[in-house]
Parts: structure tokens; sequence; C-alpha cells
């Protein structure tokens, strides 16, 4: 994870720990968003709703829809608020640029406010970046939108459970080193 995350700042050096002018241990920046995000996912991913990965992107933050919106819905709900408080407080410290990108599972949704699976994406990914613009002061220089629909999907498609993991919201930390 450290080589990754070395990745996402830019940072080529896989240092482990730094010390002060004391001696004290101190965290590269790796290491507490390291830290900083395994503890926002324990504290509310215990249930599978949260998972984060890196990749060639950078660090990405799987939120699982049933933690963010009511089925079929984009609007954030109490909870959501409460959760993506959180991570703002970790997202704002960060130099990187952030991509909100809202997805679906593969049964058509079709509701006036939403006659399509990439309406409800787009609108999932646009309300998060919103909130956390207009509520959590993220910066909106850094912040940008993508909805994917379904074409993006974790797991099949093919079974309930899969469908759940393909109702997310991705929260990208985007890799320094590639823009």
């Amino acid at each position: 994870m450290s080589a990754a995350l070395g990745s996402v700042f830019g940072d080529k050096s896989n240092v482990v720990g730094l010390k002060d002018e004391n001696g004290t241990n101190r965290l590269t920046p790796n290491e507490r968003l390291k830290r900083d995000l395994r503890s926002f996912a324990a504290d509310y991913g215990n249930d599978k709703s949260i998972r984060i990965e890196e990749n060639k992107r950078g660090v990405v933050i799987h939120i699982l829809d049933n933690l963010l919106f009511a089925s079929g819905d984009a609007e954030l709900s109490r909870k959501a608020q409460t959760v993506l408080h959180r991570l703002a407080d970790i997202l704002k410290k960060l130099p990187n640029d952030i991509r909100i990108e809202g997805h679906t599972d593969n049964v058509p949704i079709s509701s006036k406010m939403f006659p399509s699976n990439w309406h409800l994406s787009v609108r999932r990914a646009l309300n998060t970046a919103y909130y956390l613009i207009s509520t959590e002061k993220l910066s909106p220089d850094k912040v940008s939108i993508v909805g994917y629909s379904e074409y993006k999907p974790l797991e099949t498609n093919d079974t309930p459970e899969g469908r759940s993991i393909n109702r997310r919201v991705d929260i990208v930390i985007i890799n320094k080193n590639k823009k």
C-alpha cells in the first residue's frame, strides 16, 4: 500500500517513517493517509459498505449505495452526510485532485427523474460532490464528477450480491503522477 500511496503523492521513495529532531517517529503523508483511511473504513465499513483499493488511477474509496442513498434515489441520506463529513476531513488535507464517480447495476431504471442508469449515476456523483464542496468546503477546483452507469462493475451483475456491490459511488484520490 505504501508504494501505491507514494505514487499518489508523486513520491517515488518508499520511506517507511521519519523521525523529527527529537527522534520521535513522524508519519509520512502516505502513512498518514493509509492510517486515516483504514480508520474511516473500520468506522463505517464493518458491513463491507466501504472498500479501499489502490490502482494506477490512485486510491479508490468504494462506498456502496446503501450507505449513501435510498434505492433508486440520488438524494444523500443523513447517514451519508455523516460518512462524507468524516471522509471530507481526510480529503481536505490532501493536495490531490478528487474524482467522484457514480455507478449503477445493470437493472434498468426508468422514472421521470431518472430515465436511465446514466442519469442516476451522474446525479449520485453530482450530489455527492456538491455536498462535499458546499457543506464540507472541499475545494471545488480539485473536484470532478463522472457517471459510468452500469459499465464499470466491480462484480458480476448476475447475482443480487454482485449488483449490490456495483451500485456505488467511488471517490478517487487521483495519482499526482497521472494527470
